[in-house]
């Protein structure tokens, strides 16, 4: 077809007569612009496609309807069951460590380390009781010198004495630190806080 239509435009264009005009070269840039007067060598055609566009395939109606049921019936079981609720692992105790054998192996210390342990643990407790019977003086002692002071205060003025034993509202907020079994260690760094998160996620 191709072929055909190459021979057709160009006996049209041999066809075509030129004015003296362009013979005498007056129009030389008209010529050679004009469409109709294009050398044959340019004209261009593309390459015949045989082809035709890709066939469905025959599907056998009742294998597709035998299809659409299957995917009902999955449907109606997806329906029945219940939703899976995302389980709360913090509340869940690992397996490993229901395990009775399992226990730290406690290191083993020299005879003269344990030592050093025991004598120091016992300066500690001399050195707590000390603290915490002068602590228990001292209250004993502010405590009678409060008693003595309020019976004073109410043979004095017995107003005074009931205004003195309402409490101090600018004691409040109280706060207070301790009490530790050891003493803080200077050279303690703290960690910055860096975690791995092995949160689990789940999607229904």
């Amino acid at each position: 077809m191709s072929g055909a239509l190459s021979r057709c435009l160009c006996r049209v264009l041999a066809r075509q007569t030129v004015p003296s005009s362009f013979l005498s070269g007056e129009h030389q840039h008209a010529v050679t612009v004009s469409p109709w007067f294009a050398p044959v060598m340019t004209l261009k055609t593309s390459a015949p496609l045989r082809a035709e566009p890709k066939k469905k395939k025959k599907v056998d109606p009742r294998r597709e309807q035998v299809m659409k049921d299957r995917l009902r019936k999955k449907l109606r079981k997806l329906q029945k069951v219940p939703p899976e609720y995302i389980p709360i692992e913090d509340f869940v105790t690992p397996v490993s460590c229901m395990d009775e054998t399992r226990q730290r192996s406690r290191p083993r210390l020299s005879f003269d380390e344990s030592d050093g342990r025991a004598l120091l643990l016992k300066e500690w407790s001399l050195y707590k009781q000390k603290q915490h019977m002068d602590e228990m003086k001292a209250v004993e002692v502010a405590l009678e010198a409060q008693r003595e002071a309020l019976d004073e205060l109410k043979l004095e003025s017995e107003e005074l004495y009931q205004a003195a034993l309402k409490p101090d509202p600018l004691l409040f907020p109280f706060s207070h630190e301790g009490p530790a079994y050891t003493p803080p260690n200077s050279t303690y760094e703290a960690p910055d806080g860096k975690y791995n998160d092995i949160t689990k996620v789940y999607t229904q």
